[in-house]
């Protein structure tokens, strides 16, 4: 990867690094507050995970 970037040396590398923690931060403070206001359990989303990750792959695959 290392190599790849420096084909593109006029790219300020840490600061796209920046952008992407920054962004990263943000999905993850976002969940933490949608989730601290949910109610439901772990058991519920483990449920409707499941149940997403069987339809869609019924979808996908049929």
């Amino acid at each position: 990867m290392q190599d790849e970037m420096k084909q593109f040396s006029e790219i300020k590398w840490s600061e796209v690094a920046r952008k992407a923690f920054i962004g990263k931060l943000e999905t993850l403070k976002l969940a933490n507050r949608l989730a601290s206001k949910s109610k439901l359990t772990k058991e519920d989303v483990e449920k409707f995970s499941k149940k997403i990750k069987r339809l869609a792959t019924k979808r996908f695959l049929a």
